[in-house]
């Protein structure tokens, strides 16, 4: 299962209130639809219902079904000092 970092989740949750999601609300990632292999990542105000829920603390992050097996061993994690939301997706560590 896709983990995350606490500057992932910290920078999930400044996003999330900068936009006023929902507290149900969160960052989904999703496979992008016109570009295979990439991903597309969205606050929205609740999950899909297929959705794998990875983070359910303060802050939610939501999987789409279709790509939770590419993710399964990926760590997202975020720039703190990166001008505006530097999301990446790495290898997580054994």
């Amino acid at each position: 299962m896709l983990t995350v970092t606490d500057n992932a989740r910290t920078a999930v949750q400044d996003l999330a209130q900068q936009a006023g999601v929902p507290a149900e609300g969160g960052l989904r990632i999703a496979q992008a639809a016109d570009q295979p292999g990439n991903f597309e990542l969205a606050l929205v105000p609740a999950p899909q219902p297929n959705d794998q829920v990875v983070d359910s603390g303060a802050t939610h992050v939501f999987v789409e079904a279709e790509a939770a097996p590419a993710l399964d061993a990926l760590t997202l994690d975020a720039d703190p000092a990166a001008q505006g939301p530097g999301f990446v997706l790495t290898p997580q560590q054994a």
